[in-house]
């Protein structure tokens, strides 16, 4: 008796019993963003994913499941993301991406030759070895995981995607969004993330001082033409964290921004991530 009379205590002691807390599982993705051409999402893979595949492609996921996806100006109509479980089973989430109606210029004259000297093309090398190096770094940046914000405000004077065709021959699309501006204004972070490249002391010949930020999991952006860098290699910067100043260095017509960003080789559309540009 005095055994039971013991245990009873403990028990006692010990207070109600707590039930277990049943552990939440995704059986599906969840899926947030802009299913368009030149758009980016944000997601979360089913439980117990171990690997992530986009039409084939790895996708990093972290430790809570989420994972970010883009897709390219030209996407075509459909994306497969494919989630591989820790059992072996798979779940396939077929996304439809909708068409984009780009600004085309249509102009009834021949597109003018580009002058690609040996003495242009020996220095336009290793600036794209830079660049593509820049592009395969990989870092611990956090920032594709904010609502990202205007490396500033100010008139959109080039939108991403558009082109000019010239009597049925199209030209290259713009590749990112033109933001006007007086040079020396600042320049900040649209997120957190790390420089990857700061064309700091010798301007590039097309994009002059360059600065290209890693905001991880394959996104990027770049900021091209400006008139001071403000930042060095491996720096982390700070949302909001100012990071150099506008300018027209390079190929440019004047002071201006251009923001450019990729997911990988996707290139994608700025203004989607950053919302409509905010007033003043």
């Amino acid at each position: 008796m005095r055994r039971w009379a013991a245990a009873a205590l403990l028990i006692a002691l010990a207070g109600p019993s707590v039930a277990a807390v049943p552990v939440q599982t995704r059986v599906d993705f969840t899926i947030a963003g802009p299913m368009t051409q030149g758009g980016a999402l944000l997601g979360t893979a089913p439980t117990g994913t171990v690997a992530l595949m986009l039409d084939g492609k790895l996708v990093p996921i972290d430790g809570a499941g989420r994972f970010l996806i883009a897709f390219d100006r030209d996407a075509g109509p459909t994306a497969q993301l494919v989630a591989r479980l820790a059992d072996g089973r798979t779940v396939d989430r077929p996304i439809a991406i909708a068409p984009r109606a780009w600004r085309i210029e249509r102009i009834n004259a021949p597109m003018r030759p580009t002058k690609s000297t040996e003495a242009f093309l020996a220095l336009r090398k290793p600036e794209l070895e830079q660049i593509a190096a820049a592009r395969a770094v990989v870092t611990d940046a956090q920032g594709w995981r904010q609502r990202f914000i205007w490396p500033r405000t100010g008139r959109l004077s080039g939108l991403f995607g558009s082109q000019r065709v010239y009597q049925g021959t199209p030209g290259a699309y713009h590749g990112g969004v033109d933001i006007a501006g007086a040079t020396g204004a600042a320049v900040v972070a649209p997120a957190d993330g790390v420089v990857v490249l700061a064309a700091v002391d010798k301007p590039f010949t097309l994009e002059g001082h360059l600065l290209m930020i890693d905001h991880g999991h394959g996104l990027g952006s770049a900021f091209l033409h400006l008139s001071r860098i403000d930042v060095k290699m491996g720096d982390h910067v700070a949302q909001g964290q100012r990071i150099g100043a506008v300018g027209a260095t390079g190929r440019a017509t004047g002071p201006h921004l251009h923001w450019g960003m990729k997911w990988n080789d996707a290139r994608i559309d700025p203004l989607l991530l950053a919302g409509p540009m905010p007033n003043g």
